[in-house]
């Protein structure tokens, strides 16, 4: 009886090793595919930048968008995020490619982008860059593939077309502003109609000149027309120096014309009074008086550095001293004078 007992003891142990070693594989297992859900789960919390925002896909179907900030989405393969920035001002360049950035910049040429035929068949060398944002993010992500090749692309055609219709001369030298403006206009109209959810900022031509092969031809009809630019500045500079030089001058000799005239006018006018008041003199009765008055300042006026001695007339109406030597008496004259003067 005691093997019997000691039988059944044994296997009561075997039966609860067997128990307990059932339930811990049992509770590891579940402790392992919890750890392993909980590392599923932590999969899906993410955050979104400040200039980003989050398209949120459940099994490939946009469901909602969110903001910047910490979220949390159903991970993998449920739900997905695609973060798009909306904010920043993105660029794209067509004919040549930034290979470092400022302060020192530099640049290689895409010819197979950059050459183009103009209107008159000529070749032009043009590099230009693109500015764009992002303003519709579900029509960016959902509705076009490489949204920045497309706009390239775009742009490449757009700017194609204007060069075909302008000529060269106009493009390398004052059309290229308009020819700027004209490729942005039609783009900005393109992306729209696409709903690529894309807004265009700005066209800028970085480059534009001839091909390679006829640089120096071009070089010198450019410095020909400066050299045509630069005389007819300083002939303009010439004539904006000498014309009121000549205005003022003419003024000049107009005004002193103008008070010469007045000058005269008021001596004629002067004149005419003084023979009036003459006049009325003379018709007043002192007639002999006025033709004496008048003739002794004709005398005057017309010998004005003459001795003169002037004789009243005689009887017989003569003024002249018959038999006397006038220079003997202008000498006695002059004598008794200058004796007086002694005393």
């Amino acid at each position: 009886m005691n093997e019997d007992f000691d039988m059944s003891e044994q296997g009561n142990i075997e039966t609860i090793k067997n128990f307990v070693r059932d339930y811990f594989s049992k509770t590891a297992i579940w402790i392992i595919i919890l750890v392993l859900f909980a590392l599923w789960a932590g999969q899906g919390i993410y955050s979104i930048d400040a200039p980003e925002v989050g398209l949120v896909k459940r099994f490939g179907k946009h469901v909602k968008t969110v903001g910047p900030g910490l979220h949390y989405h159903l991970p993998s393969p449920i739900e997905s995020v695609i973060p798009v920035d909306v904010k920043s001002i993105r660029k794209i360049e067509v004919g040549y490619t930034t290979v470092s950035p400022p302060p020192n910049p530099r640049y290689r040429s895409n010819k197979e982008e950059a050459l183009m035929l103009t209107g008159d068949n000529n070749i032009v060398h043009i590099e230009f860059a693109i500015q764009f944002k992002i303003q519709n993010p579900e029509n960016f992500a959902f509705n076009v593939i490489n949204g920045e090749e497309l706009l390239k692309e775009m742009a490449e055609a757009i700017m194609r077309e204007e060069i075909a219709k302008k000529e060269f001369t106009s493009i390398i030298t004052t059309g290229r502003g308009e020819l700027a403006q004209n490729v942005y206009e039609d783009l900005q109209k393109l992306v729209k109609t696409y709903d690529t959810g894309m807004m265009v900022e700005n066209v800028k031509l970085q480059d534009a000149n001839p091909a390679e092969p006829v640089v120096a031809a071009f070089d010198d009809v450019n410095s020909a027309k400066e050299d045509r630019e630069t005389y007819i500045n300083k002939a303009e500079a010439y004539s904006n120096e000498v014309i009121p030089q000549a205005q003022g001058k003419a003024s000049q000799i107009t005004n002193k014309a103008e008070a010469y005239k007045q000058e005269k006018i008021a001596s004629a006018q002067g004149d005419v009074a003084k023979f009036k008041n003459v006049l009325s003199e003379y018709q007043t009765g002192s007639k002999e008086i006025t033709r004496t008055r008048l003739y002794i300042e004709a005398m005057e006026e017309i010998l004005p550095n003459t001795e003169k001695i002037i004789l009243p007339k005689d009887s017989s109406g003569s003024s002249v001293l018959k038999l006397l030597d006038l220079n003997k008496l202008s000498k006695q004259t002059e004598s008794s004078t200058s004796t007086g003067g002694e005393k």
